[in-house]
């Protein structure tokens, strides 16, 4: 699969979304939301300190994780950000990705330990449930560093990278949003070991129109699609930076934009700006 660039000169984007004709992302140490068109020209949406995942409400007030606030915040049809919720009292640690459903409940996770300086091992964390009204409850509990998340099409099934589990996990979702029935969707660790590679860190998936899952492996500079029950039917290897967060888009629907850091510490790749996003035509429908 060939990736050609679509915009550089960024810090560390991730969190893709396609919404309205339009790339949307957080480029989370630039603190900026950004929208890029499809010719690639970039405008900042809204300045705010480290965010995250991106969804939105069904009235279409978009909705951005702030990672060391610990918040969900929104902003309004003037451009103010207000906060819709506050996730301080549920975690200890930085909030990180998210996904919305089209009825406006969002899914939040976090890192469970203070992943960004290593002072513990990784530890069990949850998955929030935030109510449209901003009301929060725990969806699941016992995930390691629950990362990237993405919601079938008919709203029936959440599915979470489990990064520090090497693995992703799904969930039956109900109406009220409540999750049940959880089971393995894909189990990395016999493929790392059959491909000679360290374990998979499954971070920003997306679904394609086939059902299969795009998963993003910073450490191992690939990106996976991956069939329910963990086949892997093709790997794309990314040798020049780590790819960390994808979503299926574009005009005809078959675009595959993936977002790219080179450097991961905070102030060396603020200065450096090589961040970018990559974009590939996926294959025909089976």
């Amino acid at each position: 699969m060939q990736i050609d660039t679509l915009v550089d000169g960024l810090v560390f984007p991730e969190g893709p979304r396609w919404r309205d004709g339009a790339l949307w992302f957080s480029d989370i140490w630039d603190d900026r939301v950004c929208r890029v068109s499809p010719q690639g020209s970039c405008t900042t949406v809204a300045r705010l300190e480290q965010p995250s995942g991106l969804g939105w409400l069904p009235d279409g007030r978009l909705l951005v994780v702030a990672m060391g606030a610990r918040q969900v915040m929104r902003i309004e049809p003037d451009g103010d950000l207000v906060v819709h919720a506050d996730l301080s009292g549920f975690v200890d640690w930085p909030c990180n990705d998210m996904v919305v459903a089209t009825d406006g409940t969002a899914y939040v996770g976090h890192f469970g330990w203070d992943r960004q300086y290593g002072t513990t091992e990784p530890m069990a964390a949850s998955v929030l449930r935030v109510q449209p009204d901003g009301a929060i409850d725990v969806a699941a509990d016992a995930l390691l560093f629950p990362n990237g998340m993405a919601i079938t099409p008919d709203g029936s099934t959440l599915i979470v990278a489990e990064s520090s589990a090497s693995k992703v996990t799904a969930f039956d979702r109900h109406a009220d949003g409540s999750l049940a029935n959880r089971r393995v969707f894909a189990d990395f660790a016999g493929f790392a070991a059959s491909e000679g590679h360290e374990a998979v860190r499954p971070d920003g998936i997306c679904l394609d129109a086939d059902g299969a899952l795009w998963v993003p492996d910073p450490a191992g500079r690939r990106v996976l699609r991956v069939l329910d029950g963990g086949t892997v039917t093709e790997t794309t290897a990314i040798p020049d930076a780590a790819p960390l967060a994808c979503v299926v888009g574009g005009i005809d629907g078959r675009t595959l934009f993936i977002t790219f850091a080179s450097i991961f510490e905070q102030q060396e790749a603020r200065s450096a700006r090589r961040g970018s996003i990559g974009v590939a035509v996926l294959p025909p429908l089976n």
